[in-house]
């Protein structure tokens, strides 16, 4: 039971962090299917610096944890900023966009990886190595039975996320910026007639997709693959775009889609591992979030609202 809380929420909480992303995004009305494009070009910049650091400097590699988070958060809003100007500048279809983005860094990532490998280490790889990153336990609380697995084998990264998850939720939710940013997704005209510009605050909502989605992008290198390579583009953006559907774009909800779908993917795992199942079943058991989510689509979808504005091409002249 324990190993299953651990590991659910080690995929969960990265999964989190992507979602709430694309709920900035979407709540400004720009339809983001391209956040598994910003994840793994943005783990692409994170373990590229941690990696030629570590080697230009002899440190190592996993003293440049933080490091890594940072350049991948960049590297994610960086990337982002394609899908900002053909959604908005070029007023381009935003889910055209959006999967031509994602095809566009799996090729450059994966072509990138190998030429900077060859390069720089004379090895024709088409991976980072990074290792796994520390845990810690707090003791005392760890002991409690099953609430205390959330205290045992923590990862850093999951109380940055929690820590950053909060303060999105507070901008979100509890400053003009955010009562802004919602309004642009439900009536971007009464915005524009408040004298705000919809495009820069849309801009800027893409832009902290790309962020966010670049650190979870990150932690999922640094706790499921221990690598980056084109394993990270595992369809974990399509999945955190499930999660913000099942959790209506409201951020609460969405942790609770997300929990479930970590709590699955760590289930089947362990499932797998007790009954000794040969490698072709375990990965059968794999598929449970996406069975989860086919489920919850069958269900639940209808009841889910869009923002209203959600897609739609601004128009400053249409009223």
């Amino acid at each position: 039971m324990d190993t299953i809380i651990i590991d659910g929420l080690s995929f969960a909480l990265p999964l989190f962090i992507i979602a709430i992303g694309g709920i900035y995004s979407e709540k400004s009305g720009i339809t983001n299917l391209a956040l598994e494009g910003f994840q793994g070009f943005g783990a692409f910049i994170g373990a590229m610096s941690a990696v030629l650091i570590a080697n230009a400097f002899g440190t190592d590699i996993q003293n440049l944890f933080y490091v890594a988070l940072l350049f991948a958060m960049i590297g994610g809003m960086g990337f982002s900023i394609i899908h900002a100007v053909l959604s908005i500048k070029f007023k381009a279809d935003q889910v055209i966009s959006g999967v031509v983005i994602n095809i566009l860094a799996l090729a450059l990532t994966t072509f990138l990886t190998t030429q900077i490998n060859a390069l720089v280490f004379g090895a024709a790889s088409d991976k980072f190595r990074l290792g796994v990153s520390e845990r810690f336990t707090i003791e005392g609380v760890a002991n409690i039975p099953v609430i205390g697995a959330v205290f045992t084998n923590v990862y850093p990264f999951e109380v940055i996320i929690i820590v950053i998850a909060f303060f999105a939720w507070y901008l979100l939710y509890k400053t003009k910026f955010g009562m802004r940013l919602r309004a642009s997704g439900e009536n971007p005209h009464s915005v524009d007639a408040a004298g705000v510009n919809v495009s820069k605050i849309r801009f800027s909502a893409v832009l902290i997709s790309g962020l966010l989605s670049g650190l979870g992008g990150m932690c999922f290198a640094y706790s499921i693959s221990a690598n980056f390579s084109s394993n990270i583009y595992m369809g974990y953006g399509f999945l955190a775009i499930a999660a913000l559907i099942f959790g209506n774009w409201r951020i609460l909800p969405t942790l609770a889609a997300c929990l479930l779908f970590g709590f699955a993917k760590s289930g089947g795992a362990f499932i797998a591992q007790s009954m000794a199942l040969p490698s072709s079943f375990t990965d059968l058991f794999m598929i449970l979030p996406y069975v989860l989510t086919l489920l919850l689509l069958i269900f639940f979808s209808k009841s889910n609202r869009a923002p209203r504005a959600l897609g739609e091409i601004y128009d400053k002249g249409k009223r």
